[in-house]
């Protein structure tokens, strides 16, 4: 059988570590993207005791473009056979003001890591994806602006990011070329992102986890769509 490996952003906790639990309990051979080595190797440890195939992590961080690009090429080099791509690593911004209190500084630094970074990384795996028949799958929000939710600086980075893959998906129809990129919005989940907010209505790691890699499993195809496993409803 063909090995199936992918390569999770922030895969060393949160949404992401969860991610690469149930992808790895499902079969899937686990590339760890992370920023820290010591928090890196922790996951690592956690996952291979649960016996999930991990054969490393690589150190990325999506703020600078030189590290994506050493990223992208010690992917190519060491995992030829690399046909996940799951980017879900990004910063929060400061959620906790208005937009008019918002400042400018937040909104680059949030876009240069949550869409920029999120980009480069994604332009520079496409042909080794491309060639394995692969997918992308981006972890966001929705682009419509909730009343309940809406902080400026993430919420802008995250609409980029859908468009990107809107874009994407068009192309790759029309070009016929042998990749599938899709978004998908977990909804309220328990992460150092917000955190730790817990309220009615949030789920935790493991529940997000799990359904996301039943949706990567499927066997469909979701080339263009936003999935969204636990969309954010007004309580009566």
């Amino acid at each position: 059988m063909k090995e199936k490996t992918a390569f999770i952003t922030g895969a060393n906790k949160g949404i992401g570590f969860g991610i690469a639990k149930h992808l790895g309990l499902s079969g899937w051979r686990i590339i760890i993207g992370a920023r820290n080595q010591e928090r890196a190797e922790k996951a690592i440890r956690e996952l291979t005791a649960l016996g999930i195939d991990v054969p490393g992590w690589v150190c990325v961080e999506l703020a600078d473009l030189a590290s994506v690009e050493n990223a992208a090429r010690e992917l190519n080099d060491k995992h030829p056979e690399l046909s996940l791509l799951v980017n879900n690593a990004g910063i929060p911004g400061d959620m906790g003001v208005d937009s008019l209190h918002t400042e400018i500084g937040d909104i680059r630094e949030t876009l240069e890591v949550n869409f920029v970074g999120t980009f480069a990384l994604t332009k520079l795996l496409m042909p080794l994806l491309a060639k394995n028949h692969g997918r992308i799958v981006n972890v966001t929000v929705p682009s419509e602006i909730s009343p309940y939710w809406h902080p400026l600086a993430y919420v802008t980075s995250k609409a980029a990011q859908n468009a990107m893959m809107g874009v994407m998906a068009i192309e790759f129809q029309q070009h016929n070329t042998p990749l599938e990129i899709f978004s998908v919005h977990p909804g309220p989940t328990t992460t150092d992102l917000n955190g730790n907010m817990s309220l009615p209505g949030f789920h935790d790691i493991d529940t997000v986890g799990e359904k996301m890699a039943e949706l990567i499993n499927d066997g469909q195809s979701h080339q263009g769509e936003f999935v969204e496993l636990y969309p954010i409803v007004k309580e009566d």
